[in-house]
């Protein structure tokens, strides 16, 4: 049994990543117990696939995570977001979401640390994990996974303080 901890954004604008991962199935939670969602994640193989949320205010992950690459898509076919990602010994860098309207994953392997950001200098966030003896290209499809579940709710949240 292994760990994944550490925090995507800020103190107050960010989200606690916390799961735990027994050589199969990465479990826990992004957020808190009431803004947050639940993450769970099991890898065979190179296959990955599970659901981030319920089963109304989440999304599921499907894809491919091998020794150099993650090639996972989050959501739907038609309402979905790919993560492309290369994984080299020291850093793991790619997109989330299309090369034009997505976001740039730039995350640094340190021993069993990730640390970095995902997205721009102005909309992203930082991401600092310890992910122990999870395959580094979870670890770093969980911060992936947390950066869209805090950008889905602020965009809900704006969305429901416009409309009123």
């Amino acid at each position: 049994m292994s760990d994944l901890t550490g925090r995507m954004g800020g103190l107050t604008a960010g989200y606690d990543i916390r799961a735990k991962w027994d050589g199969e199935r990465l479990r826990g939670r992004v957020g808190g117990r009431f803004n947050g969602k639940d993450i769970d994640l099991t890898l065979k193989g190179e296959e990955v696939d599970g659901r981030i949320g319920g089963v109304f205010g989440g999304f599921d992950a499907r894809g491919e995570i091998g020794a150099g690459r993650v090639e996972v898509r989050l959501g739907g076919r038609i309402n979905g977001d790919n993560v492309e990602l290369k994984i080299s010994a020291d850093s793991i860098t790619g997109r989330f979401s299309g090369r034009i309207d997505g976001k740039t994953v730039n995350l640094r392997r340190e021993g069993p640390t990730l640390r970095g950001r995902i997205g721009g200098n102005l909309d992203g966030k930082d991401v600092d994990l310890e992910f122990g003896q999870i395959p580094p290209g979870l670890a770093a499809l969980a911060a992936v996974c947390a950066f869209k579940a805090l950008e889905d709710e602020h965009n809900a949240a704006k969305a429901g303080s416009s409309s009123g």
